[in-house]
């Protein structure tokens, strides 16, 4: 998958250097990864303001099916979401085993926390397909965490291009699109404050949900669908719903 670019030539290794020194005075550390920002995007302090900035928005009122990105700066959300009746697809770890879902009616009273977790989640969740996934029609929004994202909306995480890969599914199967809100929550420190030149890979965001504000961003155009020549075979095998994409679209069942 590619890298983005600042306009003044810095490469995305830069950019994350510079963000990754940054983010550690207000960083939590990950129970396994500590703080090794290239296996974990962590969580901060002030994620739980971040939140509700997001959860005041107008578009996230009532909804029902959400995706959302299994970082740890998203417990919170993913908790009030969940004790908000809303139904979450989340990732496993590295899309390594897919695809988790959580029915708020299926989680014990109490437990809405614990099912946050990215340990959690699979404990009270259970696998969903793409083929499922798109039975359930459109999510009403997305969020994700980033490793840094930029003011004109382009984001990217620890390099592996998990988020490009799951947009470029989600967009195959028809249930997000253009008009789909994607918003980034992050540190403020995590905002490069200039403009990044998107690869044909990243997803932008429509907006930065932060401790001191919510941002909305004016961007471009996203990119569309799972670019197959970028990926090789064993990315493909390591991702089971990337495998379940390619004998949908043989089959024709894959296009919306």
């Amino acid at each position: 998958m590619t890298e983005p670019e600042m306009l003044t030539g810095w490469t995305a290794a830069d950019i994350r250097g510079e963000i990754w020194q940054r983010l550690k005075p207000v960083a939590k550390p990950d129970s396994r990864f500590h703080l090794d920002f290239g296996e974990v995007i962590p969580d901060f302090e002030g994620s739980d303001v971040a939140t509700s900035h997001l959860l005041a928005q107008g578009f996230t009122e009532g909804a029902k099916y959400v995706f959302i990105t299994p970082d740890n700066g998203l417990v919170e959300l993913r908790r009030r979401l969940l004790e908000a009746g809303a139904t979450l697809v989340v990732s496993t770890y590295g899309i390594r085993r897919g695809f988790v879902l959580l029915q708020p009616d299926r989680i014990p009273a109490g437990c809405a926390l614990y099912a946050a977790w990215l340990d959690g989640l699979e404990h009270f969740g259970r696998s969903i397909s793409l083929a499922e996934i798109k039975a359930r029609g459109r999510f009403d929004f997305m969020v994700t965490g980033a490793s840094a994202v930029s003011l004109n909306g382009v984001r990217f995480g620890k390099g592996h291009g998990y988020f490009d890969m799951e947009w470029g599914m989600f967009t195959d199967i028809g249930v997000v699109d253009e008009a789909t809100h994607v918003t980034a929550l992050v540190h403020d420190v995590q905002v490069v404050q200039d403009k990044l030149l998107p690869g044909p890979t990243d997803i932008l965001v429509d907006s930065i949900a932060m401790p001191s504000r919510f941002l909305h961003v004016s961007r471009a155009a996203r990119p569309f669908g799972i670019k197959w020549e970028l990926l090789g075979e064993e990315t493909i095998a390591l991702t089971p719903p990337l495998g379940e994409l390619r004998e949908m679209q043989k089959e024709g069942r894959g296009l919306f």
